[in-house]
């Protein structure tokens, strides 16, 4: 090893770990957003649920013990369609009531979307 190639590993080192830095916040960054849409899609089912058994009031409460805030509450029939959002992701699912009152479906349908 000559003198002009000494110490060069050390740059080429921090540019790895720079880039290695990078990556793992890009994946946890998409890691989070995962969990988000997730979380929204729940809450948005559960409310869509509780607003196809009871009301809009069901569908408020049920979107709030899941941490996200109703925004569209649609009756159509015998048939529910609720938007929440859970920080600053929002989605939105359906539900249909039986004829006994008890729901019988929730369909998100990969609605949420992040705005």
């Amino acid at each position: 090893m000559n003198e002009a190639e000494r110490g060069s590993l050390l740059p080429l080192l921090a540019v790895i770990l720079v880039l290695a830095a990078t990556v793992m916040l890009a994946i946890g960054r998409l890691g989070e957003a995962a969990v988000a849409r997730a979380r929204a899609r729940s809450a948005a089912d559960a409310a869509a649920l509780a607003g196809a058994a009871d009301d809009r009031a069901a569908a408020t409460a049920m979107a709030e013990a899941n941490g996200a805030h109703l925004l569209v509450y649609e009756p159509r029939g015998r048939d529910v369609r609720v938007t929440v959002q859970w920080g600053r992701v929002r989605a939105t699912a359906r539900a249909r009531a039986t004829s006994g009152g008890h729901e019988q479906d929730a369909r998100g349908r990969g609605m949420a979307r992040s705005p």
